[in-house]
């Protein structure tokens, strides 16, 4: 996965999902073993909203790939790459711990969706929709007993900022890695 760039030739976005919509498993790519694991349960009766994913080769501050909803009309399955277009990014910190960090979630749809291609920014969606979504990720986190706590909303040009900065990150970490692991192979 961390071959594959954080946008393709027509700009869309790579999305990875690792999580369908209408689950109640989340699931994570685990780098070390290059394979998807079970990462938690929903409770009964949560399930995600719409396909989530992450973006590969990005580096977010909370250390993992950063995350992305992808709207579409039917769910993906684990593991699929899915060219998304951005329409936005809620801006948001979690708290675990004690330790705040930032970890915004990027929105997206499917180009070649039928119900939500004509779908440019987050202002086009049902304001109720988005505020469920928001909703969807602070309960989300609760139950994992850390608290997400939403600070705004910014439109795709944001998002696109965010994943050109986080792709630098994730770069420079993993070539960081490279000369750290050659080093020790000699």
């Amino acid at each position: 996965m961390s071959k594959v760039e954080p946008f393709d030739k027509d700009g869309y976005v790579n999305a990875i999902v690792d999580t369908p919509k209408g689950s109640r498993n989340k699931f994570k790519f685990d780098e070390k073993i290059g394979m998807f694991k079970l990462g938690g349960a929903l409770p009964l009766g949560a399930v995600f909203p719409f396909d989530f994913g992450y973006i590969p080769s990005t580096r977010a501050e909370d250390g993992d790939a950063l995350d992305i909803l992808i709207l579409m009309d039917e769910p993906a399955f684990v593991g699929c790459l899915v060219p998304a277009k951005l329409i936005g990014v809620i801006e948001a910190e979690q708290t675990e711990g004690g330790q705040t960090t930032r970890n915004d979630r990027l929105i997206a749809v499917a180009p070649n969706s039928r119900n939500q291609s004509d779908v440019r920014f987050l202002g086009d969606l049902n304001s109720n929709l988005v505020h469920e979504i928001e909703r969807f990720f602070i309960s989300y986190n609760e139950t994992k007993g850390k608290k997400f706590m939403v600070l705004g909303r910014a439109g795709p040009e944001a998002a696109r900022a965010l994943i050109e900065k986080s792709s630098s990150l994730g770069r420079s970490r993993t070539s960081a890695k490279r000369k750290t692991s050659r080093k020790t192979k000699r």
